[in-house]
This record gives C-alpha cells, sequence and structure tokens, in this order.
C-alpha cells in the first residue's frame, strides 16, 4: 500500500493574488485567471488582489516586489508567459528572484501534463518558490494547464507549504 501524507487540515483559509501575464487578456477574456479564482475560492481561500499584466520582464518584478510587501498574503499564482516564445519572459523574470524553488513542482509538473498532452509537455517552464516569505507559483495561461496544476499541487499542499514557511 502507497503511504500518502496526510492531506491539509479543512477549515483553512489562505489570503491569495492571482496575477494573469498576458500582451492580449482582458478580465473579461481571462477565462484562466478566472479559473484560478474559483479554484482558489471554491477551496475556501480569498483573493486579496487579482490584476493582469503585460509579459515585460520588468513589470513581472515590480508585481512579485508590490505583492510580497503585503503582509496578508500567503501565495501569488501567476499564469501565463511559461512558454518559449519570445514574449513568455514570465519564468525568466520569477526565476531570478527567487530564494528558495521548489524543484520538484515544475518536475511534477511537467510529469503530469506528459500524461496529458504528451512530449509538447517539455515546453512548459512551471515554476514555484518562495521570495520575501511568500510562496509563488508560475504555471502556464491554458486552462487546461491552471486546472492541472491548481487540482493536483497547489491546492493539495497550499496550507502545507504556508505552514512550513511560518514555522
Amino acid at each position: 500500500m502507497k503511504h500518502l501524507p496526510h492531506p491539509d487540515s479543512p477549515g483553512v483559509t489562505l489570503t491569495c493574488a492571482v496575477v494573469t501575464v498576458s500582451d492580449t487578456r482582458s478580465p473579461e477574456t481571462d477565462k484562466s485567471g478566472q479559473l484560478v479564482q474559483q479554484l482558489l475560492q471554491d477551496a475556501q481561500h480569498k483573493i486579496e488582489t487579482y490584476t493582469i499584466i503585460k509579459d515585460e520582464p520588468a513589470d513581472i518584478k515590480q508585481q512579485v516586489e508590490l505583492l510580497s510587501k503585503s503582509a496578508n498574503l500567503d501565495a501569488i499564482i501567476f499564469n501565463g508567459g511559461t512558454g518559449i516564445a519570445p514574449r513568455d519572459t514570465t519564468y525568466d523574470a520569477i526565476s531570478q528572484l527567487l530564494e528558495k524553488t521548489l524543484p520538484g513542482f515544475g518536475e511534477l509538473f511537467r510529469f503530469l501534463s506528459y500524461q496529458e498532452i504528451g512530449s509538447r509537455a517539455i515546453a512548459s517552464r512551471a515554476i514555484a518558490g518562495v521570495y520575501q516569505q511568500k510562496l509563488i507559483f508560475s504555471i502556464p495561461g491554458s486552462s487546461n494547464a491552471v486546472r492541472l496544476a491548481m487540482e493536483k499541487l497547489i491546492l493539495p499542499e497550499l496550507a502545507h507549504l504556508v505552514s512550513q514557511l511560518r514555522q
């Protein structure tokens, strides 16, 4: 029998920020940003901030710096800009800031993604880590990728990871 870690305690409410990185999306067309928010709220977490920013490294870094100053915030979830196209700069901006990385997040995301979409999963540069005592997740912008990352990785571990940071 496979041993799994105990699930997060029910009733733990965390405060999160959701940032969509896109040159083209608006609040009305941002299905992935809406999905991240809905899944967080369904899990009884609060959304402190939701914003859409351009896929510009300086804007992404500025957003991380700004949000990290919020005393109430536990986690920041970025979606979009994780591929290898010239305009995909989220990974590059965030990876330079992280004080600690969670390599297993990207590895597991790509493994799970491979099971769904095959070898195209290698193009994902999903990443997670810690900056200024805040959990940072950066996931692809497709709704399928958002659902996969949120349901299989982020939501099951969010409260545990935050409790680790608070020790």
